[in-house]
């Protein structure tokens, strides 16, 4: 293939793997990026930089949310803990609509600066709404109910926090990922390695808002916590403009759900047609024409959308001529295939969601009551978000241990790049949920019984419960990004990622109505509400045992779908880019 505007040196290098990125990457010029110059760690870690700031002030909100409406807003227990799940939910599944505008339109770049600036936005309004005299939340020290205009300011700020949520999420860490060309064996190490990398950084920024800004919150003031949170995701920002230079680009390739109906159409328009005898003689484009990602293989499931790809009449004329409606390549089906590979995995992950959310709710709103006294004169008091700290140092640990112990001592008995594959890292998740919410039965069941005799409880009691779950997300949450990201098509990333944090906002949704369908039946067949006014009025126990049957349950489910999961196969060594094409 000739390339225009390219000179003999690099016409020469376009062979060499070591020197150029060739996976339809662009550098910040358009050009095909310089490997040493561009991507990699070198990169990474200014993307890496925005998301520990991110991070850092989402959840000094989300951990503290069910407090701050509990005793600011003054909501009773069931009302603040089906806002904090909308509020999630919603967070956790904006994602979606952001990642198909990058995917589809603007572009990770481009999407992670609007989104940013909306996030901060929001930051700003939350700020506000604690020195603004007219919208604090009252005019003097004590008040039975918050201003309305406090509570409007609030929620406004909150959920427009959500929206930036929604853009930043999915695009940064697809941004990151892309950083690292799966062509190039080192880089592909290094890409397995930064999905665990960028968690460590992600729980760095958790544990400091936990345990530092939650602090600040709870002992000087909201409004100094909201400045602190403005400053640094102001200062991420400039960071990450920095980076500019060394990043590796990818266009926008219009609509992913263009290419999936003309795959369903094409394929029923053709249903009564013969299997060919060789899937070799299935349309698809030569290695020289496919400029903007990689083949992929054929594989034998879903064989009904192959006849999207039978070829009516071979002729080249009529191959040019045809409808992309009726006639589409091997690799688009091969990509249609994939999507709907990956909906088994995503449903029969709601139930670890659901497991996780209960982290930011009922484990935080536990703390609240026990006694959280670390020293024995009572100097000190542990602010009950600060328990999340837990999880975070668990996930770090968890994920350091993995990555620099297990990986490469697994490598050598499987001869498998990441030690286990990814879904069977996700199963081992779930097994260490189960173990959490039995944990966090037989402790609240201990805390009802003390609080029935007036004896306090320490909080170190929860410890256990927000350690294991920690453990849990290090293999499952992580192995889900993983999935989520690898499985899908290279022109669907970002929206893969959003897949993937859907799992969480579906959860949320779910758990509110869990805990509404729980709540009802509770009063029909049982004389306590497991769902009262306040915690020792009602038997959250119960409800963490019941969570804990249907975790079972759903392992048993999820070990039959994986088994039957194929993974994504790509044909090697086929990119070519042309140079002279520009960032969009």
């Amino acid at each position: 293939m000739k390339h225009n505007n390219i000179g003999s040196e690099l016409q020469d290098s376009y062979n060499d793997q070591h020197n150029w990125v060739l996976d339809s990457s662009l550098d910040s010029r358009g050009h095909v990026p310089l490997r040493a110059r561009t991507g990699a760690w070198k990169a990474a870690l200014f993307i890496i930089a925005i998301e520990f700031s991110e991070r850092l002030s989402y959840f000094g909100l989300a951990t503290n949310l069910v407090v701050y409406l509990t005793t600011i807003i003054h909501q009773d227990l069931k009302t603040a803990v089906k806002n904090v799940n909308y509020w999630s939910g919603v967070t956790t599944l904006m994602p979606l609509f952001g990642g198909f505008v990058a995917d589809a339109y603007l572009g990770r770049y481009t999407t992670v600066l609007v989104a940013t600036t909306i996030y901060l936005m929001g930051l700003v309004l939350l700020t506000m709404s604690w020195f603004i005299p007219g919208l604090k939340p009252c005019h003097k020290e004590v008040c039975v109910e918050p201003r309305k205009a406090h509570e409007i300011a609030f929620f406004i700020a909150i959920y427009l926090i959500s929206i930036g949520t929604g853009g930043h999420k999915p695009c940064l860490e697809s941004f990151g990922a892309d950083q690292f060309d799966d062509d190039h064996v080192e880089e592909r190490k290094m890409r397995m390695s930064y999905f665990n990398w960028w968690n460590v950084c992600l729980c760095a920024g958790i544990l400091t808002s936990v345990t530092v800004l939650v602090y600040i919150e709870d002992r000087v003031g909201w409004g100094v916590a909201g400045i602190i949170f403005t400053t640094i995701m102001a200062i991420s920002l400039l960071i990450f403009l920095i980076g500019k230079p060394f990043y590796r680009y990818r266009t926008p390739s219009g609509s992913p759900l263009t290419p999936m109906l003309q795959v369903l159409v094409a394929a029923i328009a053709k249903r009564n047609l013969p299997y060919p005898s060789d899937p070799s003689l299935l349309h698809e484009v030569s290695k020289a024409e496919f400029t903007t990602g990689r083949l992929l293989s054929h594989t034998k499931h879903l064989k009904f959308l192959d006849k999207a790809a039978i070829i009516e009449d071979n002729t080249p004329l009529d191959l040019k001529k045809q409808s992309p409606w009726r006639l589409v390549t091997l690799t688009k089906v091969e990509e249609a295939k994939l999507i709907i590979n990956v909906i088994p995995i995503w449903l029969s992950t709601l139930v670890f969601g659901i497991c996780a959310t209960q982290t930011n709710t009922f484990f935080i709103k536990q703390a609240t009551i026990m006694d959280r006294h670390i020293t024995g004169n009572n100097s000190f008091t542990v602010p009950p978000a600060s328990m999340f700290s837990l999880t975070a140092l668990s996930l770090i640990i968890s994920l350091t241990i993995y990555d620099k112990i297990f990986v490469p001592l697994l490598r050598r008995v499987t001869r498998n790049q990441r030690g286990i594959n990814i879904l069977q890292r996700i199963g081992t998740g779930m097994l260490f949920s189960l173990t959490t919410m039995i944990i966090a039965a037989l402790v609240e069941k201990k805390r009802l019984d003390r609080s029935e005799n007036n004896e306090p409880m320490s909080v170190i009691w929860l410890a256990p419960q927000f350690i294991v779950i920690g453990v849990a997300d290090a293999f499952t949450l992580v192995g889900l990004q993983e999935y989520f990201y690898d499985q899908v098509p290279d022109s669907m990333r970002s929206l893969g990622i959003a897949i993937y944090l859907s799992v969480l906002g579906a959860a949320n949704f779910l758990n509110n109505l869990l805990i509404t369908a729980v709540d009802t039946l509770a009063d029909d067949f049982s004389a306590k509400s497991w769902f009262g006014k306040d915690l020792n009025s009602s038997r959250l126990d119960r409800f963490y045992w019941f969570l804990a049957g249907v975790t079972a349950a759903n392992i048993c489910v999820f070990v039959v779908v994986a088994k039957r999961c194929p993974y994504k196969s790509v044909k090697p060594n086929q990119v070519v880019v042309d140079s002279s094409v520009s960032v969009a």
